[in-house]
Formats: structure tokens, sequence, C-alpha cells
């Protein structure tokens, strides 16, 4: 089993092809190291002070037990098929399966159907696949913007507050966050969920403009303005691992 450390994150190759994201978290109390699942993924804890080295032993030696944990909850990322130009594949887009094709054309754009998205890439395909990730990417954020502009316009005037800006981009664990200059930022990959889940997403940010923690009545606040939010959570633990390798072979290598 092969691993990378990647910010607070431990990557997790296994001999059977998936990946597993362990968070690593050092804690002042901690008397040893402790490894812990839940629907929102895997986590180790374990003394300040302890070499890396320790920590990826330990995963090692629990490796088993890791991946058949967040398999029975759903969380293990299966592979995914690399996107290939020319060769047509399915994707997640706003909840539902969608095909992604490829034609040839005078320029590179990308046509949306019933059936889901045709990449058109002129010949010679030298950058194609860039050219694509692109394309995709612009397309992806030109739907969130599309929705959170006319959610905006529906639940800034019951808060009596507005973001200053909105980003979006890839985000390696979180599914959104809020700045200290009130600026929203917003998972790219959440143009592949179900738009509830996207709603669920800019509420819970717009309502830290109110209330900047998680206190009661944070979630108080999120209730009011959108009752069945626990739903939307939930589903976005179960699913987002998939989700953001979804986006990963859809989008990698394409700059914020």
């Amino acid at each position: 089993m092969a691993q990378h450390l990647e910010g607070d994150w431990l990557e997790l190759a296994t001999a059977g092809g998936n990946t597993i994201r362990v968070l690593k978290a050092a804690h002042p109390r901690a008397r040893r190291l402790r490894l812990t699942v839940t629907p929102k993924g895997a986590r180790v804890t374990y003394p300040d002070g302890t070499h890396p080295a320790q920590v990826s032993a330990f995963l090692r030696h629990h490796a088993d037990w890791l991946e058949q944990k967040l398999d029975e909850l759903n969380l293990i990322v299966k592979p995914l098929p690399p996107l290939r130009v020319g060769h047509a594949t399915t994707l997640p887009l706003r909840g539902e399966v969608a095909t992604l094709d490829w034609a040839d054309g005078a320029y590179p754009k990308i046509e949306a159907h019933a059936d889901g998205l045709t990449l058109v890439i002129p010949r010679p395909h030298t950058r194609a696949l860039p050219v694509a990730r692109g394309l995709l990417a612009s397309h992806l954020e030109s739907l969130i913007r599309r929705d959170v502009s006319r959610w905006l316009a529906f639940y800034v005037p019951q808060l009596g507050l507005a973001p200053t800006a909105l980003k979006v981009r890839p985000m390696k664990s979180l599914w959104g966050s809020l700045d200290t200059r009130d600026r929203i930022n917003l998972d790219l990959a959440l143009a592949l969920a179900p738009p509830a889940a996207l709603r669920y997403v800019l509420v819970h940010e717009l309502c830290h403009l109110k209330v900047r923690s998680h206190a009661p009545r944070f979630w108080a606040q999120v209730g009011q303005l959108l009752p069945d939010w626990r739903e939307q959570r939930d589903w976005l633990r179960v699913n987002g691992a998939t989700l953001k390798a979804e986006l990963d072979r859809l989008v990698a290598d394409v700059a914020d």
C-alpha cells in the first residue's frame, strides 16, 4: 500500500486500486495513535511530535480494517476510467448520469444536449486533453453560477446580508467556505451533485455571514432557510468521495 502526504490528508493507494484519503490531526492530549471512521470519512489522531513514518506504519497495519469500514459506508473511491480523447464516457451531472462524447469542429467548444455533453475539438488533437479539461471546468462553473445567482436573489433579502464575491474551484476536502472578507468559495464538484445539494452548501455558507461558528443558532438559521438540510448533508457524506474523484478525472491539472 503506497501513501503520500498532502496538506492535512494522507492518501493511501491500495493493492486493489482503490484510493483512501485519511484526515490526519495531531492532538495535544492524545496519548496514542487512534483511527476512526464515520460517514464523514477516516481520521487518524496522534500525539504531538509523532513522526510521519509512525503514522504511515500505523495506517498500513490497519489497512484491511480501514478499507472494510469505508467500503461499508460506501466511502471507498473505485478506480475511474481516465478521460481519453475521442472515447465516449459517462459522468454525473447535476445528480443525473450524462454522456460525454467528442466531435471535430472549427474551434473548441462544449455543447450541452438532452443526453449530456459533447466536446468539440479541432484537429490536430495535439493539445486536445488540456483543452477539453478547460472546457469542462468552465461549463461546470457556469452551471453553478447560474443556480447560485438565482438562489442569492431569494436568500439574501431574508438574511439581510450578502457575500462580497463568489469563487468556484476544485476543493480537496471541503464543499464550501466563507473567508474573512465574506467571500464564498464553492467546490466545482458540486456541479456534478443534485442541485439540492449545491443549494444546501450555499445556504450553509450564507448562514455563516450571521454566525461564524457551528453553534446551535447557526443550525437553527440553516433550518429556517432550508428545512431539509440534513438530507442534503447526508447525501454529500455518502456520495462526496466519488464526486470529488469524478471531478479530478475530468478537470485534473486545470489551474485555479
